[in-house]
């Protein structure tokens, strides 16, 4: 106690949420997770698409194993863990945002909360869907965006 006052214990995540706001995220074990749920899964955001859980053997404990995929690389990745394990779960924010300009290669955004500007890089499939001044939703995980709904 410092001067009367307690002082106050935060969970490790929110230390690193305060430190990096960048790096947010919690741990949860392997027997909490849902299907449509996220994960990191080797340090990238991850939507799990399904989860098949074995029996405890004689000596051993049960185990699932979890197929993901990517939510900024669309890539399919699968783990195998004991129930019993810990794993990070990604804080994610869903916003939206005004767009401001275009170019070719990316576009200038004002999030409707804060009124902070970014950029974003542009890809094929959003890229004839905006136009200046619509509202777009985004997810914004471990320091990255993307854009969801144009």
């Amino acid at each position: 106690m410092v001067h009367g006052r307690r002082s106050k214990i935060y969970p490790a995540f929110v230390l690193l949420a305060r430190r990096d706001p960048f790096m947010a995220w919690t741990q949860a074990e392997v027997r909490e997770l849902k299907e449509g749920r996220y994960m990191i899964i080797d340090d990238e955001p991850c939507r799990i698409l399904s989860i098949q859980t074995s029996k405890p053997g004689k000596h051993g404990e049960a185990k699932s194993r979890i197929d993901a995929v990517g939510i900024f690389d669309g890539a399919k990745r699968s783990v195998v863990h004991p129930v019993k394990h810990k794993v990070q779960i990604p804080m994610i924010g869903k916003h939206q945002a005004q767009v401001l300009s275009l170019t070719d290669t990316e576009v200038q955004l004002m999030d409707m909360e804060t009124y902070a500007t970014f950029s974003m890089a542009l890809d094929a499939e959003t890229k004839g869907q905006l136009q200046p001044g619509s509202e777009i939703q985004y997810l914004e995980a471990l320091g990255r965006r993307k854009i969801t709904r144009s």
